[in-house]
């Protein structure tokens, strides 16, 4: 098939699966078309039948900011004419899916394709749920030809919060096993001696808490010597750093910005720390299962579709300091039972979030959206 697929090009998680699940259809024998602002992030290198676009969005002083969803669909429609494309994926709502659609009204006559939509969380319940963008995202999953969502908790927000008609197909995010098998960097970039290493990444939005991570944190260093290590950038920084500040504990906390290689720094870590209000996958804590880490995180959204509390890990209630905190002491001074969560971890991700059976589900989710524009049902 030939597909094309719209993401944002940032260290977020739909910006993560719709790269690689590009390189994964590349490498089964499709050509795939990537169109976003940018090189995406985990695009690292050359794949044959792996092309992407870059979007230049013209700036004009009549315009406040530049129109770049006009300038998506524009070029949405014209790399699908270049290369006739058969299904374009857009990975979240706005202003992907509905870059699509406009894309696809502009085709000729006799050349369009089939829109797929995978909803991944904040398209949902933050930017989706906003009056500002409530009705266009629900034009866009209902002009779809077809909607997935990442986990089954994310597929129930939406019917709640769209009463949408149209199914949500589920189908999660995955790992690829050869990717999370290499070899690490060394332990004593981050850490010195016997200290532990715990370890957060995420964006610093402020759903993910990260004054929680830096609190619950120095709550473990009264029972262990350890290190925290927070990976990424975002708003939320400043607050985290500002409260390790007041704590007295900068010393004991080290930020290392976004990684690309994030399959070589999770190995480093003692402990995987994700005490998010919400999470709709949770693909940092499947990430960790693979390299065989912990993961302390809390029981909401679909975190708990990937993390099994007492088998992979724990799971606590959002903003539970001293329950986090406790949890954490309880793998970092049980070096057995943490090393059999992690074996367990590891055969759980592997086993239910495996690359190719979960890309074959897109697969035939994309001949099911071909026979159904042959049938003039989408």
């Amino acid at each position: 098939m030939k597909i094309g697929i719209s993401c944002h090009a940032t260290a977020g998680g739909s910006g993560v699966l719709a790269t690689e699940l590009g390189i994964a259809l590349a490498g089964r024998g499709h050509t795939v078309h990537i169109v976003s602002d940018a090189m995406p992030f985990r695009l690292r290198s050359f794949h044959q039948n792996l092309y992407s676009h870059s979007v230049d969005a013209m700036s004009y002083p009549l315009f406040r900011t530049p129109p770049y969803t006009l300038a998506l669909a524009n070029k949405i429609c014209e790399v699908a004419i270049e290369h006739d494309i058969d299904v374009f994926h857009a990975h979240y709502a706005i202003p992907n899916a509905v870059a699509v659609l406009l894309a696809r009204d502009m085709m000729p006559a006799g050349k369009d394709f089939g829109l797929v939509t995978t909803l991944h969380g904040t398209d949902i319940t933050l930017v989706g749920s906003d009056t500002s963008f409530h009705r266009i995202t629900k034009y866009a999953m209902d002009r779809s030809c077809a909607v997935t969502a990442v986990s089954q908790w994310l597929a129930d927000e939406t019917y709640a919060e769209f009463a949408i008609d149209k199914p949500i197909d589920v189908i999660h995010n995955f790992i690829d096993p050869a990717q999370f098998s290499g070899k690490a960097v060394s332990r004593c970039q981050f850490a010195q001696g016997n200290e532990k290493i715990v370890m957060h990444i995420s964006n610093f939005r402020p759903v993910k808490r990260v004054t929680d991570v830096v609190r619950a944190f120095k709550k473990m260093l009264d029972h262990v010597d350890a290190k925290l290590i927070m990976v990424g950038e975002g708003p939320e920084r400043m607050s985290s750093l500002r409260a390790a500040k007041q704590l007295g504990i900068e010393d004991r906390v080290r930020y290392i910005g976004v990684h690309e290689d994030i399959e070589a720094i999770l190995p480093c870590a003692d402990l995987i720390f994700q005490p998010s209000e919400h999470e709709s996958f949770g693909l940092v804590a499947l990430e960790a299962m693979a390299c065989r880490v912990p993961v302390l995180a809390t029981d909401s959204g679909g975190v708990r579709e990937v993390v099994k509390h007492g088998e992979h890990g724990y799971l606590t209630e959002v903003g539970d300091i001293e329950a986090m905190a406790a949890y954490g002491v309880d793998i970092l001074t049980h070096p057995e039972k943490a090393k059999t969560m992690g074996e367990a971890g590891r055969e759980f991700a592997l086993t239910h979030f495996n690359r190719d059976a979960i890309v074959a589900q897109y697969e035939a989710l994309y001949e099911r959206v071909l026979d159904a524009r042959k049938a003039a049902a989408c």
